[in-house]
């Protein structure tokens, strides 16, 4: 069995770990918060004290960071996880990152005569602990053959998508569409609220309605009860709308829907709620509409 590393235990490549190391994988991690780590390394993780010796140790090297920078501080130096690999091994990325940043980042592992895998995920804490997680991967199709059996002790639908940078454009057009649902849904809700129907019932009916997608079922529940922790806050739903905004950009393509929620996120995070799950968006809404928290 193959030694596999991982950098980056935030919420989601903590609970991708919890399930490798559930398969039976032997796991060497890094987070550059170990406290944060601790409950890995009770379930049998063990220790890397930087990204490269996460890389060295590993014949496969995971990553998962929130944002371009977050990665390229992983990835690049002395101590990153390029300086880890050697010809040979295998580096999967499984962030939600700019394409380019990608591309960027496979030719320098093949330079070094490793290989590169993007592997972004469709899903949330939810899906994952569930074993519902989807992942779509780019890359070269031998080294995807090789490794997917991996992978789909993370998730159980693994799918080959194509060339380095396919995979991280089809996931943020997925991610455009998760906002813009949840925007209507609010919509909706508030519609029926005003008129004089009970939040909640709203909420119930419409969840149990044609309209609702797997991720209104997940995310809707939020319009009338907020979690305590935040599945996804406003900050990382605006970055990966933003890396949207530039692709269409780039493209040549207007993405109408995708700059209102933009706008509502906005707005969002000018109430000081950035640290919210993105859901809290409802909370400007009510303000437009009058209608009090």
């Amino acid at each position: 069995m193959a030694s596999l590393g991982f950098v980056g235990l935030g919420m989601m490549g903590s609970r991708m770990v919890q399930r490798l190391l559930a398969a039976g994988h032997h796991v060497t991690g890094y987070n550059r918060t170990k406290s944060k780590a601790d409950w890995l390394l009770e379930h049998g993780m063990r220790w890397a004290d930087t990204p490269r010796q996460a890389a060295a140790s590993a014949d496969i090297v995971f990553s998962s960071m929130a944002d371009n920078d977050a990665l390229l501080s992983v990835t690049g130096g002395s101590e990153g996880i390029l300086a880890g690999l050697r010809a040979g091994k295998i580096y999967i990325d499984m962030s939600t990152v700019s394409p380019a940043l990608i591309r960027e980042i496979a030719v320098e592992v093949s330079a070094g005569g490793a290989h590169m895998l993007e592997a972004p995920v469709s899903g949330s804490k939810l899906t994952l602990e569930q074993g519902k997680l989807s992942i779509m991967v780019a890359g070269d199709e031998n080294i995807f053959e090789q490794v997917k059996p991996i992978l789909e002790a993370i998730g159980p639908t693994v799918m080959y998508i194509g060339a380095s940078g396919e995979a991280m454009a089809l996931k943020i057009a997925i991610n455009i569409s998760i906002p813009t649902q949840i925007l209507t849904l609010i919509e909706g809700v508030l519609l029926a609220e005003k008129y004089g129907v009970p939040r909640k019932k709203a909420v119930e009916v419409m969840l149990n309605s044609a309209i609702a997608s797997p991720a209104m079922k997940y995310r809707g529940p939020f319009i009338a009860q907020m979690p305590d922790e935040a599945w996804f806050d406003v900050d990382m739903m605006q970055k990966d709308i933003t890396l949207a905004l530039e692709l269409g950009h780039h493209l040549g393509m207007p993405l109408p829907t995708t700059t209102i929620a933009n706008d509502i996120l906005t707005a969002t995070r000018e109430l000081g709620l950035a640290d919210k799950d993105f859901a809290i968006m409802y909370r400007v809404l009510e303000r437009m509409s009058g209608i009090s928290e």
